[in-house]
Formats: structure tokens, C-alpha cells, sequence
């Protein structure tokens, strides 16, 4: 027992008994949280194409993202060998690039007509430019600022030009929706959580654990959502110039083909399953054959 200055009896803190009052780890947590947020609302806009407010940090601008695109590009070719530009393969893939980048202005102002918004025009300054890469894979890829490439093994894969325009259509449009910045940003996001997390004194463990929760809550369907937003613009860009949007089905199938079926359960995976992309291309086929009647002019 001990004695308070007035006289009267106290009984003593058992032993082990915490302490109530400030918490530094606490305030670190809160501090954390309350700049994500300030970051996260400061930083959204609306995209023209879907007319969803995305988040894009506004200090990024068009000459960054070209920067950063042709810093990739460039580190692709020292590693990839391209095809003769003037080769009969390489000059049709460019001929296909060139008919889809003259009607991003129409298709954009269109889509953002839709819904009620006036086009930005974000990639009107950037340098279009496509290489034809000398390899197996089966793919494709459109940089921030217009740098593009087509690898061979895509060539008997696609089968004709229109197949061909799909997957290129496709790619363009990760450029033209920002992608690759929305995918920065939220990037920064996660670095301002795990900061947090690390100096609120969690574990390497609990770290894992939280991540991998974001993965699958958040970052894996985050990418499908990207991959099905590109899917859309690019059919109708690709209807909008000229090419066949039945084609794209196909096509999809026979990509899955090609993968050979080892492609991830879609809850695991950044791509939806070939299934679910092709009813979606299904869904879009009305609309896209209306932009090829409204813009197609041969």
C-alpha cells in the first residue's frame, strides 16, 4: 500500500500491469493512414475512355511517362533482335500499327461522348513507333509515349491482319488508359503501407500475410480490370479502322491454344481466363460494329 498526500490508501499496479497512455506506434499508424488518404483523394481523375475516376498522380506527366517508355523500349531492343523494317512481315504489322494510331482521336472522343465527358487527347504528342521482334514468344506490347513491338511467334498465332490488329489494338489502349501510371501510383500506395507497417513494429510475417491479401484482394483483380478495360477500347479502335472485330474471338482462342492450357485459375491470375475475355468481346460485338459503320472509311 502506499500513501497519497492526502492520507488516503492506494492499492499498488499488480506486477505486469500495462501502463495506459500515448502510443508512438499508434500515432505512426495514424500519421501513415492520413497521408494515404490525403495522397489517394488528391490524386484521382477521370479517365475519358471509361469515365471512372482512377488514380493517376497528377505530378506525372505526359513527357515522364514518354521518358520512362522510351527508356524501356530502348533497354528492350539492346536485348531483342529485331526483323529488317523493310521486311514484307515487318511492313504489314507497321501498316496495321499506323491505320489504329489515326483514329485514337475519333475512338477517344467518342468514348468520352458516351459518357457525358470531354476527350482529353493525353497521347496526342506521342512518338508512334513499332519494332518486329525476332523471337518464339507470343506476345505483344505498347509503352507510355508510342513505342511498340510485336514479337514473331505472334505472327502464326494472329493468322491474318484483322487477329493481328486485335492483340495491337489491344496494347495501344494500355497506353492510352494510363496503365502503366495508375499501376505507379498504386505501387507508391503499397510502399506507404509497408513503411508503415515496418516502423509500427510488425514482423516480417505479418507482412507476408498482409501482402498477400492485397495480392489477391486487390492487386491481381486491379490487373484483370486493366486487361478487360483494354479489351474494349481496343475492339473499338480496331473497329474504327477498318479491321474485322469478329476476328478477336477467335484469335483469344486461339491463344489460350497456344499457352497450352497452364494458364492460372483467374483468382490467381493478372489476366481474366480466356472463357471470361471472349463472352465479354462477345457482349461488346454490337457496339463495335457500330464504330466500324461510323468511323470506317475505306
Amino acid at each position: 500500500m502506499r500513501q497519497d498526500p492526502f492520507g488516503r490508501t492506494a492499492a499498488a499496479r499488480p506486477a505486469g500491469a500495462r501502463r495506459r497512455g500515448f502510443s508512438p506506434r499508434m500515432l505512426i499508424l495514424v500519421l501513415f493512414a492520413g497521408y494515404a488518404v490525403f495522397y489517394y483523394f488528391s490524386n484521382r481523375t477521370v479517365d475519358p475512355y471509361t469515365g471512372e475516376k482512377v488514380l493517376i498522380d497528377k505530378s506525372l506527366s505526359a513527357e515522364d511517362e514518354e521518358a520512362l517508355g522510351l527508356q524501356a523500349y530502348r533497354e528492350i531492343l539492346s536485348q531483342e533482335r529485331p526483323i529488317d523494317p523493310n521486311s514484307e512481315v515487318a511492313g504489314q504489322i507497321q501498316e496495321i500499327a499506323r491505320r489504329l494510331v489515326d483514329k485514337i482521336d475519333e475512338v477517344e472522343g467518342a468514348l468520352a461522348a458516351e459518357r457525358g465527358l470531354q476527350p482529353q487527347y493525353f497521347a496526342e504528342e506521342f512518338n508512334w513507333e513499332v519494332s518486329v521482334l525476332d523471337s518464339d514468344q507470343v506476345n505483344a506490347f505498347a509503352l507510355p509515349g508510342g513505342k511498340m513491338a510485336v514479337y514473331t511467334g505472334l505472327v502464326p498465332v494472329a493468322q491474318n491482319a484483322d487477329a493481328m490488329a486485335a492483340v495491337m489494338g489491344h496494347e495501344i489502349a494500355h497506353a492510352l488508359l494510363r496503365h502503366g501510371a495508375q499501376r505507379m501510383t498504386e505501387q507508391k500506395l503499397v510502399q506507404i503501407g509497408q513503411m508503415a507497417g515496418a516502423a509500427s513494429g510488425m514482423d516480417a510475417g505479418q507482412m507476408q500475410t498482409v501482402m498477400a491479401i492485397y495480392g489477391y484482394g486487390r492487386a491481381l483483380p486491379y490487373a484483370r480490370k486493366h486487361e478487360t478495360e483494354a479489351d474494349e477500347v481496343g475492339l473499338m479502335l480496331m473497329a474504327a479502322a477498318c479491321f474485322d472485330p469478329r476476328e478477336s474471338v477467335p484469335l483469344w482462342e486461339r491463344m489460350s491454344q497456344a499457352s497450352g492450357g497452364q494458364a492460372p485459375p483467374e483468382f490467381a491470375s493478372t489476366h481474366p481466363n480466356p472463357g471470361t475475355r471472349i463472352a465479354h468481346l462477345q457482349e461488346l460485338m454490337p457496339k463495335a460494329q457500330q464504330y466500324r459503320e461510323q468511323f470506317c472509311r475505306q
